[in-house]
């Protein structure tokens, strides 16, 4: 298994900075954790809204909760929004079913954690994620 280091998260903003820079998109917050949930690197753009750090994290951290990339969590929250509420309640609310949260997996494809974006429409914040997992050599799980 393939560690994410801070190097490596770093490198995964920076690649989703340029990527955002790229589309033309608003100023992004990004947001990296570990497996465990745990934030190993956030960074937000200049002019980037200050709920960004919770908005970014709250993506990952859905994604990592439930298993699967936010895409996925969004549509279980207008599926079956009892679970969506259930998870929300014993996480403390830390999770926001919102696309713009991508699963990162090693080449084994053992997830070892999540990157959140939020700034832009939720499907670009995806794409600079997914841009930014890559870059960084790791597969992009978006669900």
């Amino acid at each position: 298994m393939t560690a994410l280091t801070l190097d490596k998260a770093l490198e995964i903003i920076a690649a989703a900075f340029a990527m955002g820079a790229e589309l033309k998109l608003r100023p992004l917050g990004v947001s990296v954790l570990d497996a465990g949930a745990h934030l190993v690197a956030f960074q937000r753009q200049d002019g980037a809204s200050f709920l960004r750090p919770q908005m970014s994290a709250g993506k990952a951290y859905g994604a990592l909760a439930i298993g699967m990339g936010s895409r996925r969590v969004e549509a279980f929250a207008k599926e079956r929004p009892h679970l969506i509420a259930g998870v929300s309640d014993v996480s403390g609310g830390r999770v926001l079913p919102v696309v713009g949260g991508v699963l990162i997996r090693d080449e084994a494809g053992t997830i070892i954690g999540a990157v959140g974006i939020s700034g832009d429409t939720s499907d670009n914040d995806e794409t600079a994620a997914i841009a930014g997992i890559e870059a960084a050599g790791f597969g992009a799980d978006p669900g």
